[in-house]
């Protein structure tokens, strides 16, 4: 029993899914495109390397170009509709089953080839299927093999992307910490519901800083989050911070790194309101434009003399990082000040976030 539940276990730990199967997506344009490109330079190769007397025969690469594009079309086609069953199984098996689909699509135009355009008696005619069979399955298996080591690389370079970003994660710690205690001890005599509310909050925001697993999670969970963090600065700061939230409706699946907005909205009461005797408004904005998110937190202009510049910039920087590694170029941040107005901006690719802390397909 023991050994058959460890084959299975290494069964399952083999079989790939239809998501990380090693394969590109051949359904998709791109992929088709640049085997079409490959294969043909390919065939320019290999008319030259023919030529005896000119840099290239014409005829032979023609005819080699129309044998080459139909296997390579054809065969992209079927592993193209078998994707989801090939991805099922084992890579050594799905590896299998592919050769075999190249080899027998090459047997079939080979012969079809040689009965209509040339002719050959028959030995002769089947040593030149040979060739073309050996050929291919040399090809195939090259092909196979640099997109497995693709595979692999972009699976380390996944793991190295997400130990740097548990690793960005991981610094952030809200500094409000002991204020918040203090806030929390003088309303346990006052107003102790306040109190536990206060104590729920806050255990909230550190349980999230402390989950490094969601590299995504939806823009719903993180407008809690800061909810629950203004909350708490709310029983700080009473009437001297006024909150303006503007969040357009349909975006609450949109993915967003975790704590992302939390540590601007907390630079924004830090920098912002705190060090202004009167405070000031936090605005916090989410809307759609296009093919793109944005997030915006405003607040009053720190004064000149305020420290703590230093660490805003590396709250911004960790963002950045954070933002670059999960979505690439799509995303930016950037920061601003307008008419004594502070302004951080966050541009998101629109996605919504899957269960799995993976961007789900993108939305049109």
């Amino acid at each position: 029993m023991a050994a058959r539940h460890n084959r299975e276990r290494t069964a399952r730990e083999t079989t790939v899914s239809d998501t990380d199967f090693y394969v590109p997506d051949l359904c998709r344009v791109r992929a088709v495109f640049m085997l079409v490109v490959t294969s043909e330079l390919m065939v320019l190769v290999l008319s030259i390397v023919q030529a005896q007397s000119h840099w290239i025969d014409w005829n032979y690469f023609g005819l080699l170009s129309l044998f080459v594009q139909w296997t390579v079309l054809t065969s992209a086609a079927l592993i193209c509709l078998l994707r989801r069953w090939l991805s099922t199984l084992t890579i050594p098996r799905a590896t299998a089953v592919i050769v075999a689909i190249v080899l027998l699509d090459v047997l079939a135009f080979s012969l079809f080839a040689d009965s209509v355009i040339h002719p050959r008696p028959g030995v002769e005619a089947w040593q030149g299927v040979a060739k073309k069979l050996l050929l291919a399955l040399l090809i195939t298996l090259m092909v196979l093999r640099y997109f497995y080591l693709q595979f692999q690389w972009q699976q380390q370079r996944e793991s190295e992307m997400q130990a740097r970003l548990t690793a960005l994660q991981a610094r952030i710690h809200p500094h409000f910490l002991f204020n918040s205690m203090n806030t929390i001890a003088s309303l346990i005599t006052i107003n102790p519901e306040r109190a536990e509310d206060a104590v729920l909050d806050l255990s909230e925001l550190f349980r999230a800083s402390l989950r490094t697993g969601d590299r995504l999670i939806p823009l719903s969970a993180e407008l809690d989050l800061c909810r629950r963090y203004l909350a708490i600065e709310k029983l700080r700061l009473e009437d001297r911070l006024t909150l303006d939230w503007q969040i357009e409706e349909g975006l609450d699946q949109q993915a967003i790194p975790p704590l992302t907005l939390q540590p601007l909205v907390e630079n924004a009461i830090y920098h912002g309101i705190q060090p202004r005797p009167n405070g000031g408004t936090v605005k916090i904005e989410a809307y759609r434009k296009g093919p793109s998110v944005y997030l915006m937190v405003q607040n009053p202009r720190p004064a000149p003399d305020h420290g703590g510049h230093n660490g805003n910039r590396m709250a911004l920087a960790n963002i950045q990082s954070r933002l670059h590694a999960l979505f690439g170029e799509p995303a930016v941040l950037k920061h601003s000040h307008q008419n004594d107005i502070y302004t951080v901006t966050l541009r998101l690719p629109w996605q919504t976030a899957s269960g799995n802390g993976k961007p789900a397909t993108r939305s049109e």
